[in-house]
């Protein structure tokens, strides 16, 4: 890819209602697993697997390239949460790579063996 596309904003979903903003702000409920003072860890409405975490950061930032600084601050809180577990650790940047909330937000997968989650880049199958 060249330099100069690397660099380039790609487009940014136009402002719509945030559920995470809703959901820090007490508007709308979440289960809170923890809470620091810069992220907040929730069970997701449709969890994938026992133990499946979503890790948001409490400022609004569309996904995990638009702000560095936010987005290292909410991984380091997903490792801390990930520590002690076999797990996949996701987050997705745009439609095309199946964001469908534009907040940024850290997936925590509990994985066990033989648990038949398979991920489009193992030679699993479910």
């Amino acid at each position: 890819m060249p330099e100069a596309e690397l660099h380039s904003p790609l487009p940014v979903p136009a402002p719509a209602p945030c559920v995470f903003c809703d959901i820090i702000a007490g508007r709308a409920a979440a289960e809170v697993v923890h809470e620091w003072d810069d992220v907040l860890a929730i069970v997701p409405l449709n969890p994938v697997t026992e133990g499946h975490l979503l890790v948001i950061p409490k400022v609004h930032v569309v996904d995990f390239g638009h702000d560095p600084r936010i987005s290292a601050a909410t991984m380091r809180r997903a490792a801390e949460l990930a520590a002690e577990q076999w797990c996949n650790v996701i987050t997705s940047r745009g439609r095309v790579a199946t964001q469908t909330v534009f907040h940024l937000h850290v997936h925590i997968v509990p994985r066990r063996e033989g648990d038949g989650l398979a991920l489009p880049w193992t030679a699993q199958s479910a």
